[in-house]
């Protein structure tokens, strides 16, 4: 991925995941969601996703008190699990078997 593109990713990331941090809930989530489905689409890897994460958690974690670092790594967990879930379901997609009914 080109370092431009990348730099749009984590842009994006990083204004996803502090409008979610906040609210911690449902709705909060579901932005974490579409950003995944966006990266799915635009090809963007699991592994740049995953730094991009690490980056823009790095950031929240250095700008937030010591006593709110629990909270925040929890909600970053949460987000990260919804980012990456339409990851999971392509992936399970791909490497499923279709099953036969025995004759």
């Amino acid at each position: 991925m080109a370092d431009a593109d990348l730099q749009d990713v984590l842009r994006d990331y990083r204004a996803a995941f502090l409008r979610s941090l906040p609210r911690h809930n449902e709705s909060a989530l579901a932005i974490g969601y579409d950003l995944g489905r966006r990266a799915v689409t635009d090809r963007v890897s699991l592994l740049d996703l995953v730094q991009v994460h690490h980056v823009v958690l790095a950031e929240v974690l250095s700008d937030s008190p010591a006593a709110d670092t629990g909270r925040v790594l929890q909600a970053a967990s949460s987000f990260l699990v919804e980012v990456l879930s339409t990851f999971d379901m392509t992936h399970r997609a791909l490497h499923t078997t279709p099953t036969t009914p025995d004759d």
